[in-house]
């Protein structure tokens, strides 16, 4: 029946009432007009249909109003993700008509001749999806108040003594929102104090509750774990393929507890390479549907915050039976490739097995051995293996750049914090021979798997990243021509090869960090979902997630969909139905959550940052100029903190040209780009608010390279 009404709609291209709708469709019995009704509904809900005030149904694509979500900026404003419109729309502090940040709002499109945009304005809130609020709560007059912690939400949770849990001052508390008050009010009650604003690491948990992270698992899920072994037993091991004698081992941070990669290598007599991808059974244990299985689908992920990781799965599993820690026998799903001499895999097997790691390696001693010809004690029987897995790994990354596969090289920030979690020191990562060396082979293993699967046609969950847009791409060019370089070439072939020569064609820019980062930013992000469409930034046809089952939900999904498939051998209609139902919210519900974990470890990131920064008031510091706004010019310490530099505090006024990212002065005729080195004064740091204030004291003068021109 959708079919038919949409067909209808499309064709008359005007609203019907229900009973023209009836007439139309020639439906004849109360039956098939109460079906009419209940899919009129549904269509409404999903936003395929507008209903309009004079009860009439059109098509929404025919209206001008959309549905999506709005993401509120800090400042009042918002924008509004429409699905199959490329830009998000723009809606003003006085359009927004109540919504909050996150709510599913509809929205009126207008377009703007004059600023050659599409805006809107909030028609109304169709999903209140905040639910609840983090903040501090305060007593005045024997009543609890609490203001929102996120700046994205303005409004204030009025408590009522007797619904706030006996908190006091000073407190913070996550509240449930009861009913709106008035403007930007609501009553609201306590549902869990967090602990004082003063105590170690209250300010991370209260970040990790406003995203709806929970840090602790619920009484089902503990009562489960009471059944799960310490160890493997001998009927765990059945059906299983024994891999206790062969060298595997694992690699990974300093600090890691929860292991659920381990990896082998032969070199074999044809010249090719044997590599072993054994990843911990997680699914093994949380069965489909258990209070574990469920807790963890809605969690979605592990999140790795500067002094803790919040599990995806309890402790007991993460750190205990799933990890493949060294000495002790292990379930796992093995993916064993043939490599030939161009990384090329030419024959291959998944099969469950059991290992016993040989030893816990860590990438800063791999890569002793790897980049200093350094061999630590203990690794000495494992050193020759580690050349030829880095030869192997020299070979997949050759084949996988020649393909087109794009390397940001983006830099990421390490902040090391002490026992009270006060931030120490903040350095960059470093990314060596060891960390590229396992990230090449998890690729290989995760592309074999999703290929595999791909090729039987069955249900599947795939990540996936789409094509950019053209338009993004072109804006990003003309920004670069701006700053002098001129890069030319077909850029309506938008193949991964085209934008990887891009990147090499700035590599040596003084400003490369900056215009790379810029660059990913004009890409669409990365997503699981059901169809495969490839996998852009890897330039993979077909990708999925496989090697992380321990903190990705979407990997353990994986790893059952490979059990009931290959090992159990069950592709029957009523599997393959209940896989098709279910995997598409799964994948939209993991996307989901790795935004929340994402924007809670920025956020976590950003507090940590701005409060080490308030150590170093004062003090001098060089730089990079990483943005320029009409309010400000953002600069990026080589420690990677971020601060602000506002024009009203600086030495002169200011002109900005969008265009070209510059900010001129009117009487000094001083000029601040893109990719400047400055050197700054840190004037304020707030942790509360996560920002850091610079004074600019001067331009540091560097050699920069000649302009260039390149023609392809």
């Amino acid at each position: 029946m959708r079919e038919k009404i949409i067909k209808l709609l499309k064709e008359e291209k005007k609203a019907y009432n229900l009973e023209d709708i009836d007439n139309q469709l020639g439906l004849t019995t109360i039956e098939e007009y109460q079906s009419l009704q209940e899919e009129v509904k549904e269509m409404e809900e999903e936003g395929i249909l507008y209903h309009t005030n004079k009860d009439k149904y059109m098509l929404m694509e025919d209206s001008p109003y959309r549905k999506g979500i709005i993401n509120v900026n800090k400042k009042g404003y918002g924008f509004v993700s429409v699905p199959n419109m490329e830009e998000d729309i723009y809606i003003h502090e006085r359009d927004m008509n109540g919504a909050l940040h996150g709510d599913e709002v509809l929205i009126e499109v207008l377009y703007d001749k004059r600023e050659n945009r599409y805006d809107g304005r909030v028609v109304k809130v169709t999903a209140r999806n905040l639910s609840t609020i983090v903040g501090e709560i305060y007593f005045k007059k024997g009543k609890g108040y609490v203001e929102s912690d996120d700046r994205k939400i303005h409004l204030v949770a009025e408590i009522k003594p007797e619904r706030s849990m006996k908190a006091v001052d000073g407190h913070k508390v996550v509240v449930k929102l009861l009913a709106k008050i008035g403007q930007g009010r609501y009553s609201g009650e306590v549902i869990k104090i967090i602990g004082h604003k003063n105590d170690p690491g209250v300010d991370i948990l209260s970040i990790v509750y406003s995203h709806n992270i929970a840090d602790t698992f619920p009484e089902e899920v503990e009562e489960e774990l009471k059944a799960i072994p310490a160890e493997v037993r001998e009927e765990d091991k059945v059906g299983r393929r024994d891999l206790t004698k062969e060298m595997i081992f694992t690699i990974d941070g300093d600090d890691t507890k929860d292991i659920d990669d381990a990896i082998s290598v032969q070199k074999l007599e044809n010249g090719n390479y044997k590599l072993g991808v054994h990843i911990a059974d997680v699914s093994y244990y949380v069965k489909e549907g258990s209070a574990l299985d469920v807790n963890a689908m809605d969690r979605g992920t592990s999140v790795y915050l500067v002094d803790r990781v919040i599990p995806m799965i309890p402790h007991q599993l993460s750190n205990g039976i799933c990890s493949l820690n060294p000495g002790v026998e292990r379930l796992t799903i093995s993916c064993v490739m043939e490599i030939d001499s161009h990384g090329k895999v030419v024959d291959y097997e998944i099969f469950p097995s059991f290992i016993q790691s040989r030893i816990q390696m860590t990438y800063k001693k791999v890569n002793s051995i790897l980049e200093r010809n350094e061999i630590p004690e203990g690794y000495e029987p494992y050193a020759q293996t580690l050349f030829t897995m880095e030869e192997l790994a020299e070979i997949i990354r050759k084949a996988k750049i020649e393909r087109g596969y794009i390397d940001f090289d983006v830099d990421e920030a390490k902040i090391l914090v002490d026992d009270a979690c006060h931030p120490t020191e903040i350095v960059k990562r470093y990314r060596g021979k060891g960390e590229n060396l396992i990230e090449d082979f998890m690729i290989m293993a995760n592309e074999c798997v999703a290929t595999h699967i791909f090729y039987m046609e069955l249900p599947f969950i795939y990540r996936v990243h789409d094509y950019p847009e053209e338009e993004k791409i072109r804006e990003y060019l003309g920004f670069i021509s701006s700053l002098g370089y001129v890069y030319t070439g077909n850029m309506k072939d938008l193949r991964p090869k085209t934008l990887q020569k891009l990147l090499n064609f700035l590599k040596d820019k003084k400003e490369y960090k900056i215009l790379s980062s810029l660059l990913l930013r004009s890409m669409k992000k990365a997503v699981y979902q059901t169809e495969n469409i490839g996998h852009y930034g890897l330039a993979s046809p077909c990708y999925t997630h496989f090697t992380s089952p321990i903190r990705r939900y979407p990997d353990t999904t994986v790893h059952r969909l490979l059990r009931t498939y290959l090992f159990e051998h069950k592709i029957d209609n009523e599997t393959i139905r209940h896989f098709q139902e279910k995997l598409p919210f799964i994948a939209d519900n993991s996307s989901a959550r790795e935004r929340a974990s994402v924007e809670c470890e920025r956020e976590v990131d950003d507090m940590k940052m701005a409060e080490y920064m308030e150590n170093h008031i004062g003090e001098e510091f060089e730089g990079m100029i990483s943005g320029i706004t009409n309010f400000g010019i953002f600069t990026e310490l080589d420690n990677l903190v971020e601060g602000l530099t506002r024009l009203s505090d600086m030495d002169d006024f200011y002109t900005f040209d969008e265009k070209t990212q510059t900010l001129t002065g009117e009487k000094s005729k001083k000029k601040y780009r893109l990719g400047d080195r400055v050197q700054v004064k840190v004037i304020a740091a707030s942790k509360e608010e996560r920002t850091v204030d610079f004074e600019i004291l001067k331009k540091i003068e560097v050699d920069s390279s000649e302009k260039e021109v390149e023609i392809i």
